[in-house]
């Protein structure tokens, strides 16, 4: 080298990769932001519990407005897919249908959904909407209100508290289930292009957990037999798999990441219900059927 050359200067350590801020939280393989999924989950627990046994019409409150919360986040984005259905009936539609559900059971939500799909309708029509808009607002109407209503139908038996108090904890088993199976075994994805980091493996301890928690559950807090477990876990882990790809190509076919940032290391509150909307039917059919 001759004299005058100039050594290169070693580059800096790291180099080559960005450094991520030191604010930034910490996510582990799946992506979360563990520590606050996990606050988060703790804190709507608490609500959940503390309404089920102060009375549970304040769990009917905090159902309704998680109605009304989810509406309005799938209003919000629908713009993203030029769907613009009309605000105001949807989310009257949204607190109407689960009240009338609690208080005059599945005939009354029947009611309540048919009139308000009869609301859009009308209303579309004197607003000049487009039929694709008027048909978002039934979707939503369907998805959101109706599914939830399915706990209301719960709570409304004599047993209700405990009959909701064992579809949370049924359908809760398949999200930790699935979730640790996923991040510790999963290599093969069950649906690559909706959710890519959803497995079989995951999907397979996400059904061991609901048998085990349906089980226990349906014979400690509901006396019903064991068998009944078994297929409401079975039952469940479908449904909240469903709920959650579901939620998924929404979003996909959005555009959209998540339905808000209300809840942290969440998103919005439809990405926390995905699993537990499409759930609640399928617990109130078996429940209704074989634990009477």
């Amino acid at each position: 080298m001759p004299a005058s050359a100039t050594p290169p200067t070693p580059p800096p350590p790291g180099a080559g990769s960005v450094a991520a801020p030191a604010s930034a939280p910490k996510k582990n393989k799946a992506g979360r932001d563990l520590r606050a999924a996990v606050l988060a989950a703790l804190v709507l627990g608490g609500l959940v519990l503390v309404s089920l046994f102060v009375r549970k019409e304040l769990f009917v409150v905090l159902a309704t407005t998680a109605s009304v919360i989810g509406t309005h986040e799938l209003l919000r984005v629908m713009p993203s897919g030029h769907f613009r259905p009309s605000w105001a009936p949807t989310l009257v539609a949204a607190a109407v249908i689960p009240v009338a559900a609690y208080v005059m059971g599945p005939s009354a939500m029947l009611a309540a959904l048919v009139g308000s799909v009869l609301v859009f309708i009308l209303w579309g029509a004197l607003a000049n909407k487009d039929a694709a808009d008027t048909a978002a607002a039934a979707f939503i109407a369907l998805y959101v209100p109706a599914l939830v209503s399915f706990a209301m139908m719960l709570l409304h038996a004599p047993d209700g508290v405990s009959r909701i108090i064992v579809f949370i904890l049924v359908t809760i088993s398949s999200d930790i289930g699935g979730y640790a199976a996923g991040v510790m075994f999963g290599k093969h994805p069950m649906a690559p292009t909706v959710s890519p980091k959803k497995s079989w493996e995951g999907f397979a301890g996400s059904w061991a957990s609901c048998v085990v928690v349906g089980v226990l559950s349906v014979t400690l807090v509901l006396h019903a037999p064991f068998w009944v477990g078994i297929l409401l876990g079975s039952a469940v882990v479908v449904a909240a798999t469903a709920g959650d790809l579901c939620e998924s190509m929404i979003k996909r076919d959005l555009g959209i990441k998540d339905m808000s940032n209300l809840i942290p290391g969440h998103g919005g509150l439809m990405d926390r219900l995905d699993s537990l909307v499409l759930a609640a039917p399928v617990t109130w059919a078996v429940l209704t059927a074989f634990a009477a």
